[in-house]
Order: structure tokens, then C-alpha cells, then sequence
């Protein structure tokens, strides 16, 4: 014989409540959490190309006949040391030249201030003789310095690249001698995009992993970021700085840069707690027993929880489960502390699932 049995009766036979609608009673039985925050990060990702600290395309300041090539492709450099030496025996003569035209002049002069002593050499004389002597020292130093341009040196310490200059070429100075890189220190160029303006600082640092050798990422600290952003690609400069005393990355080199950046904090909710309505995305929030719907901008979802822009606090409550049932106004009941504490004894079958059927 079959009987009907009435919800007070379930109750009191030790059953659990399944989840009222509006229709089917005065209280609505939904799940509910409290709001938890969590701070928003952005995922940037960029591709960057390395250079040396300094770096430097090396041209002679003079042409001629190449006399001598002072290094080997990849050597160390230090500052000053020569690397390629041109003919200079022409210079060396006007250096000469220059030098006996100064002694000349210098005798000169002494000869008359040596005999000026009533008068014997007039003003301008001695003038004259003390303007040849200016001259002269502008000579030597002409000449001298024309001696110096035929060696050419290293403007800063570094390796230097490949060649193809050996002894007795013909050089201009538009012959390219070879190139110089200091790469002690690696600048790393990437472009971001223009949301992120602002969040990165000078002296931040960051993960990078050489395309070549992904095995082995690196730290970058930020050592320059651009003042404007580039109105066609909407985006900005960045400059990073690259530890390489080990010598183990080159100039030119592919960066890739993957970061999350850290942002604002912002409420925490599940997803199943956002209701979709006309006018946009919402949720329940049970203020004194009552339902009250909280509209809310979306910000990013993380792990099966939705960041949201709404005026919630801490440790408010809000409905999770049970949303479709809930009217403004409605009184609701929260189950979540009834179905944990059943949890146990049905096991075979989750609580959560048998309140929304």
C-alpha cells in the first residue's frame, strides 16, 4: 500500500530537505560561501633580442696598406690594446719633419730674447718668432696625430668578432674591420602591452629563457622602461639587464619572457555563483536571511573562481549553489553546515548533488 508523506513529515522521520523554489515554499534552501579575495594577475608574454652592454662596428680612421693584424676572431680585448696597425712611414717622416720645425722655431725665439737686451729686435720680430713657434707645436701635434690614426685600437674591453683583413690589404674608411662586444652585461629589448604601462619599475625582476637553451632561464632586472607608448602598435619599450659573467649568452640572442604580473585584489567567487540576466552578470548575496542581487563586472577567472568587481566585503555571503531557485527578496536557508555535517554518512552520494535534484 502506497501512502503520501508531507516535507514536515520527512523531517521528522530524520530526512534531509531537498532545495525549495518560490513555489514550493517560503524558505529557499540554497548552498552558500563567504567571499574570499584573491589579487588579479596579468599573464604577459613577449619575444626580446639581447645586445652587448656596448657594442661597436669598428672602421679605421685612415686608409692604407694594412702593415699588421694584431688579434685572432673571439679573443679578448682589453682597452687601448691595438688591433690593426697600417704603413706609416709617411707619417713618421712628417712627425720628423714636424719635430725639427718646432726646434727650429723654439731656437728662434731664444735667440732673441737673448739679444733683446737694448732693444736690438723689435717687438713684432720677437711676436713673429714666438707665433712660429705656436705653429710649429700645432704641426707636431697635427702630424703626431695622423701617426696615431694609422693603429687602430679598442675603444673598451671586449671580444672581437670574425675578419677578413690580413697584412698587406687595402683598407678605407669605409672598410668595415671587424666588430667589438662587451657582453659582460646583456641588455634584453621586448615590447608590452599597453595595459601593463605603469605595473613594471626599474629594478624589478624578472624570469627570461634563452630560445636557444630553454633548460636554463635567467634573471633580468629592469633597467629602463620607455615614456611613451607607441601610438601604432599600442604598446611600450622595456630594457632588461642580464647577468653574463659566465659567458654563457651571446648578443643577438631570442628571449622568451613569460611573467604574471601581480594586480589589484579583488572578490573571489565560484563560478556557479554568476547568473547570466539581460542587463548583464550577477550574484546572490543573503543579507539578514534575505537574497539580494549584487550585479557584477567580470575580471578573469582562476582555477574554478571568478574575479569580480562588486561592492562585496570579506566573509560576506553569497550563494553558490542553488542560484536558479532564488527571487529578489526571497528568505533563504543555507545548508552548507547541515550537508557537511552528513557528509559522512552518505558518502555514496554527494550531498551537494542530492540537495539540487
Amino acid at each position: 500500500m502506497l501512502s503520501a508523506c508531507s516535507e514536515s513529515d520527512q523531517q521528522a522521520e530524520g530526512g534531509r530537505p531537498g532545495f525549495g523554489g518560490p513555489g514550493g515554499g517560503m524558505v529557499t534552501r540554497v548552498i552558500t560561501e563567504p567571499v574570499q579575495f584573491r589579487q588579479n594577475s596579468d599573464q604577459i608574454e613577449s619575444v626580446g633580442t639581447a645586445r652587448a652592454q656596448q657594442a661597436a662596428t669598428i672602421f679605421p680612421q685612415a686608409g692604407g696598406e694594412v702593415l699588421r693584424v694584431h688579434f685572432e676572431p673571439g679573443q679578448y680585448i682589453k682597452a687601448g690594446a691595438p688591433l690593426i696597425t697600417l704603413e706609416s712611414a709617411e707619417e713618421r717622416l712628417d712627425v720628423a719633419q714636424a719635430k725639427v720645425t718646432l726646434q727650429d722655431a723654439q731656437q728662434l725665439l731664444s735667440r732673441y730674447e737673448r739679444i733683446d737686451v737694448d732693444g736690438a729686435i723689435s717687438e713684432s720680430q720677437i711676436d713673429a718668432a714666438k707665433t712660429a713657434v705656436e705653429a710649429a707645436q700645432i704641426g707636431l701635434e697635427l702630424a703626431q696625430e695622423a701617426l696615431n690614426k694609422r693603429t687602430v685600437r679598442a675603444p673598451f674591453s671586449g671580444y672581437v668578432g670574425l675578419t677578413n683583413i690580413d697584412a698587406g690589404a687595402m683598407v678605407t674608411t669605409q672598410t668595415e674591420l671587424t666588430r667589438l662586444d662587451d657582453r659582460s652585461m646583456l641588455f634584453v629589448d621586448f615590447a608590452l602591452p599597453e595595459q601593463v604601462f605603469g605595473r613594471l619599475k626599474e629594478g624589478d625582476t624578472i624570469p627570461m629563457t634563452p630560445f636557444a637553451a630553454e633548460q636554463n632561464p635567467v634573471q633580468a632586472e629592469i633597467s629602463f622602461v620607455d615614456s611613451r607608448i607607441d601610438a601604432d602598435r599600442r604598446s611600450f619599450m622595456v630594457r632588461a639587464t642580464v647577468d653574463n659573467n659566465e659567458d654563457l649568452l651571446r648578443p643577438g640572442m631570442s628571449f622568451r619572457i613569460q611573467y604574471s604580473l601581480p594586480g589589484m585584489s579583488f572578490p573571489s567567487v565560484p563560478e556557479a555563483a554568476i547568473v547570466w540576466g539581460g542587463d548583464g552578470p550577477y550574484l546572490w548575496e543573503v543579507i539578514d536571511g534575505k537574497a539580494q542581487r549584487v550585479p557584477v563586472t567580470i575580471i578573469s577567472r582562476q582555477d574554478g573562481q571568478v574575479l569580480v568587481r562588486a561592492p562585496l566585503e570579506r566573509d560576506d555571503l553569497i550563494i553558490s549553489e542553488g542560484v536558479q531557485k532564488v527571487r529578489q527578496g526571497s528568505e533563504v536557508k543555507s545548508l552548507t553546515d547541515t550537508i557537511q555535517s552528513d557528509r559522512p554518512a552518505v558518502a555514496s552520494t554527494p550531498a551537494t548533488s542530492a540537495a539540487l535534484q
